[in-house]
Parts: structure tokens; C-alpha cells; sequence
């Protein structure tokens, strides 16, 4: 009876153990980043006015400004990793960086392998016309028949190709696909609204925004499934940035709007 009950007991202990074992590694991000000193940030690194790099090599941008606000709530440093678009979600996954803060569209789909902040910008998508075509494209359904220039790997990829009918054409950025809608081998792209006033300013070619389309959509921080403490350390910074008014301050520094509210 006394080797039985000292069997429970050991396969009990073990079980606990087991569970002590996984609590701790879900936690694990958090520390590591504490001991590392350094939250590790994917993002493009040519997504003006995101995150982009001055003359002087170093990189800028709002997202570059909320990463640095975040990582100093988080008493560590920024350490930023830039990466193409097209690879950004395995290279987090690969454990090639703690986080991304780089426009990631919170959805579904997204959730289902990884963890997301809060949102900390709202926006929608915006389609891009030539200067001087008169054509009024209202949605996407309107484009069917054409083609529609995309960022390999974004929401609007996906958004475009859930309209039968549209000729997708997917682009490693905004420039590629930008000079092609110009050169008319395009008959419109589709974007950010957020970042399209910044594009056309500085492209310098005969481009001008059209019709919103589509719904609202929120982008928050991904980051690895299974980092309770971490998710409520990034949580709590956005919220604490929010509310001392530096998300306020950030945004109006790069778009004379407050981009972390929805859309009135």
C-alpha cells in the first residue's frame, strides 16, 4: 500500500513538475528579453514613413519611434533586425527576432499561429490611380478585368485575391509596383491610406490616391504563441504610451493625425 501510494505521489510530483516546466517556458520570452537587455525588432527597413533608413544609414520612421518607446518601457533597448516583407512572419517564427512592429495586420489567419498586441494603429486600404486616368474605380469589383498592383505577403494581397475576376500582380514593395502603375502597366495598387499621402509625395510620379475599399483594419505586435508575461508586458506599454500621450505625439510627428484611434 506504501509503494502504491509513493508511486501516486512520484507520478504526481512529475506531472506538477511537468506543468511548472511548461508555465516557465511560457514565460520564457520576457526573461529573456530582460536578461538579453534588448528587445529584437523585425521590420522592412523600406517602408517609408514606417521605418526606412536616413542618409546617415540609421533606420527611422513611427514604427521605429513606437519599437524604441516600447523597448524603454520594457527597461531593455531596441535591436533592430530588418528583413523583406515576404519572409518577415517565418523569420519571427524562426526565432530571428522577439517581435515585429512593422504594420502587421491583426487577422484570423495570423492568430492562429502567432500572438498579437493590442492594436496600436487603425487604418484601411486605399487604391492608387494614375494622374490622368479618369476611370472612377468605386471597389474592388470594379477592377475585374484589370490589374491590380500588391505587396507580396499583405493583407491587401490577400484582400485582392478574394475578388474573382482581378488580375493580382504581387511586387516585393511599394516602388516596384508604384513605377509599373505609372508606366501603365497597371491599371491600379492598392495600399495603406496611412502611408499613401507620404508615397505620392515622394515618388515624383503621376500618381494620385482613390477610393477607400474594404473594411477598417487594426495592426498590432506579433509575437511568438505561449509568452503570457510577455504579452502583458508589451500590453501594458502600449497602453501606458497611449495614455501618457507619446503614442499621440509619435503619430502627429509622422502624419499630422492620430493614427492609433480608429477612423470617425
Amino acid at each position: 500500500m506504501k509503494i502504491a501510494l509513493l508511486k501516486k505521489l512520484m507520478v504526481a510530483g512529475l506531472i506538477g513538475a511537468s506543468l511548472a516546466a511548461a508555465t516557465a517556458h511560457a514565460a520564457d520570452l520576457l526573461d529573456e528579453v530582460k536578461q538579453r537587455g534588448t528587445l529584437r525588432v523585425g521590420l522592412e527597413g523600406t517602408f517609408p514613413p514606417f521605418n526606412s533608413k536616413a542618409p546617415d544609414g540609421q533606420l527611422v520612421g513611427f514604427d521605429v519611434d513606437v519599437a524604441k518607446a516600447i523597448a524603454a518601457k520594457l527597461g531593455v533597448k531596441p535591436e533592430f533586425v530588418t528583413t523583406e516583407w515576404s519572409g518577415i512572419i517565418a523569420g519571427l517564427q524562426a526565432g530571428k527576432f522577439d517581435v515585429i512592429v512593422n504594420q502587421v495586420g491583426i487577422t484570423d489567419k495570423r492568430k492562429e499561429v502567432l500572438d498579437f498586441s493590442t492594436p496600436y494603429t487603425y487604418s484601411n486600404a486605399q487604391l492608387i490611380q494614375r494622374k490622368d486616368d479618369t476611370r472612377a474605380f468605386k471597389s474592388l469589383d470594379d477592377l475585374k478585368g484589370k490589374k491590380l498592383g500588391v505587396g507580396l505577403g499583405t493583407n491587401y494581397m490577400d484582400m485582392a485575391k478574394s475578388v474573382p475576376g482581378v488580375d493580382v500582380k504581387t511586387y516585393p514593395g511599394a516602388p516596384e509596383y508604384l513605377r509599373d502603375l505609372a508606366a501603365g502597366r497597371l491599371d491600379a495598387a492598392l495600399n495603406d491610406r496611412l502611408m499613401l499621402a507620404y508615397l505620392l509625395k515622394n515618388s515624383q510620379l503621376p500618381l494620385r490616391t482613390g477610393a477607400n475599399v474594404g473594411p477598417g483594419n487594426a495592426s498590432g505586435i506579433p509575437f511568438k504563441k505561449g509568452n503570457p508575461k510577455f504579452e502583458k508586458a508589451i500590453d501594458d506599454a502600449i497602453a501606458q504610451l497611449d495614455a501618457n500621450g507619446t503614442f499621440a505625439k509619435i503619430s502627429d510627428k509622422w502624419f499630422g493625425i492620430d493614427v492609433t484611434k480608429p477612423a470617425k
